[in-house]
């Protein structure tokens, strides 16, 4: 998929009239960005968005995410164990204390 980010509102507003005009391109909206599809016409889009307003246009290509692939068993278990816990308000941070979950600095520093 394509990721594109406006930081104007004039591209704002012509991402808004590409996508409004060309849904089938169009995975997902968010306002300011939207996914398109990797396809032709949604590189023509993005490309046409960047030609019309240049450094207010970011496009990056983008990846699916594959948390088996790329995320440590642990932390699958982590994120798991913490949303089944018996208090909501509980803070990570005190959740993951005395445990064998991966604590949030060893986390921060940790690239996937």
């Amino acid at each position: 998929m394509l990721l594109v980010v406006t930081y104007s509102r004039a591209a704002r507003q012509t991402l808004r009239n590409a996508c409004n005009r060309h849904e089938a391109a169009v995975v997902q909206r968010f306002g300011r960005a939207a996914l398109l599809a990797a396809t032709e016409l949604g590189a023509f889009l993005a490309l046409r968005l960047r030609a019309k307003h240049g450094g207010d246009v970011q496009v990056e290509r983008t990846a699916t995410f594959n948390e088996f692939e790329a995320v440590p068993e642990a932390v699958r278990d982590a994120a798991a164990a913490y949303e089944d816990r018996e208090h909501p308000s509980t803070p990570y941070a005190a959740f993951a204390a005395g445990t064998d979950h991966p604590d949030v600095d060893s986390m921060r520093d940790a690239e996937l």
